[in-house]
């Protein structure tokens, strides 16, 4: 009899009394009752204690073959977890590995909770827990999930399913990328190959300066995630981190998962850890705050990033007196250095013999002249120093047209300079006082490169300076036909992108396509976007 049945049953006999005037079968009914639980019980226990035999032989068979996990960790057995709550108490879950995803579940027959989403954004590692051995952390950029094997082998069996899991992932990415990307066996898109090991050298280059093998907050080894407004590489706990405190410090990207831009390639190899350390650690000798390692806790991890770059406790002070003067037309350098001055021939980079004097000169600088003075110096270490002593990164400076950071690296075509602004939070739109943005600047000096860059970040090609000449207008009196190009594309595919239909997107994969060239030639071959630039001034 079901539980329906069963209340049916009563309901009737009640309703006509019965039961009520006749206790001996009241009794008997209330036995049946009670015989009818117990058997229901006793079949809930029988079907829980089969499904754990089940699960046990399960999990001794994996025991068993222990060494023999798939290419693609499929993997599954009961590991403890240790909770993230306050207690941190240890519960034996069934755990298995399923469309990328570490999974667990009370019992066999109940809903998989998610550990992670994602195995690509983890890593896996064995654990220095002191209280149990066989330990083990999934390191996620959200949270460290805490894990215990039965024994070593599990231990790396486990680890090792997880780290296949991963690599499967990736492999599968880059070959649905090369199904994406194959076209129609045309070889149009035949490149794609050569683009994809192009961003793998480069990225290589950006791992390889100085610092940026070690994470820059703990120093875990082979770090695979980046503050791109930093300039830095990050282990993915510290990278977690440093997503927390919100993109206005630090922006988080990974340099495995995410597509870079050559423009951002660049400028990360401009940065780099050594560099930002120098600044943002620059009293580490002088205070008591112990710097975390990569086995410290992540909340010691989390209390240092916090003081270093939202309270910036270790930085060096800026003296109280004299840091505020204005800034004189005689004492600045020309907003275009001369060759051998202030610049190498084809380098763009400042000499030693200039370096001392104008560092000389720079450091009576408020920290806004600070950050607008190595704009057009290209000077990233002193950009990133005003920055972290709190430079206005939109600065205006009066006696100069009201001229930005921003504007002075258009001067002197420096597009890392002008990624580095902007990714710290540089208005693109921002005139001086004659009107006149980044973009109208870019366009008269012919700087091919920065004006896709400024369209690419938003800028307004319809604002006109006040001559009432918008950028279009200028390029086209300057006879720049790539300028012109990058300009009217950029208008037409706004306008497309308001209409309806497929014709929008397909304008939008041209006005991509059309712009990711720009920007590789921008970055990688300067020399093809050299134009002849007209100032309508003259």
């Amino acid at each position: 009899m079901s539980h329906g049945s069963l209340g049916v049953f009563l309901s009737f006999w009640f309703r006509i009394g019965f039961l009520e005037n006749n206790t001996c079968v009241c009794v008997c009914v209330c036995v049946c009752v009670c015989v009818f639980l117990l058997r229901q019980h006793t079949q809930f226990v029988l079907n829980s204690a089969r499904e754990k035999r089940d699960m046990e032989q399960r999990h001794a068979a994996i025991k068993k073959k222990v060494t023999g996990v798939s290419v693609k960790g499929t993997l599954h057995g009961y590991l403890y977890k240790r909770a993230s709550n306050a207690f941190k108490t240890w519960s034996r879950r069934w755990f298995s590995i399923q469309k990328n995803q570490l999974v667990y579940q009370k019992k066999f027959k109940d809903q998989p909770t998610v550990v992670v989403e994602d195995l690509r954004l983890c890593t896996v590692k064995p654990s220095a827990e002191n209280e149990r051995r066989f330990c083990f952390e999934v390191v996620s950029p959200s949270k460290c999930c805490l894990l215990q094997a039965d024994s070593e082998r599990q231990q790396q069996a486990w680890i090792s399913a997880v780290q296949n899991s991963i690599a499967s992932a990736f492999q599968e990415r880059r070959e649905d990328t090369h199904r994406g990307g194959g076209g129609g066996g045309s070889g149009e898109r035949g490149g794609g190959g050569d683009q994809e090991n192009e961003e793998c050298k480069a990225l290589e280059e950006v791992q390889a300066i100085p610092g940026n093998r070690q994470c820059c907050d703990c120093g875990e080894p082979g770090p695979d995630w980046a503050s791109i407004n930093l300039g830095i590489t990050l282990c993915i706990v510290c990278s977690g981190i440093h997503r927390s405190l919100g993109v206005h410090f630090s922006k988080v990207r990974s340099l495995t998962l995410d597509s870079w831009e050559p423009e951002l390639i660049k400028l990360m190899c401009e940065l780099g850890n050594s560099v930002i350390n120098r600044i943002y650690e620059a009293r580490i000798d002088e205070i008591t705050i112990k710097k975390p390692n990569p086995s410290s806790p992540r909340g010691d991890k989390e209390s240092w990033i916090r003081s270093k770059y939202v309270e910036k406790k270790f930085i060096h002070k800026l003296p109280e007196p004299g840091r505020n003067p204005p800034l004189r037309r005689s004492s600045r350098p020309p907003l275009k250095p001369k060759p051998g001055r202030f610049l190498t021939h084809a380098s763009g980079r400042l000499s030693s013999a200039d370096v001392e004097e104008e560092e000389e000169d720079l450091s009576a600088l408020h920290p806004g002249a600070l950050l607008y003075r190595s704009a057009a110096l290209q000077n990233f270490p002193v950009m990133a120093d005003a920055l972290a002593h709190g430079a206005n990164v939109n600065w205006v400076n009066a006696a100069e047209e009201s001229s930005t950071p921003l504007i002075q690296a258009v001067s002197v075509n420096a597009l890392a300079a002008c990624e580095f602004l902007l990714q710290n939070g540089a208005n693109v739109n921002q005139a001086d006082s004659n009107g006149r943005g980044p973009l109208h600047h870019a366009t008269i000096l012919g700087h091919t490169g920065l004006v896709c860059l400024f369209l690419k970040r938003g800028a307004d090609y319809n604002a006109r300076d006040k001559n009432k000449k918008d950028p279009i207008t200028i390029a086209v009196e300057s006879a720049n036909a790539d300028i012109v190009t990058l300009l009217r594309i950029a208008k037409m595919n706004k306008e497309m992108r308001e209409m309806d239909g497929a014709f929008g997107q397909s304008g939008d994969e041209t006005y991509q396509d059309i712009f990711r060239d720009f920007s590789h030639m921008a970055s990688n071959n300067p020399e093809k976007l050299k134009r002849r630039s007209a100032d309508p001034k003259s």
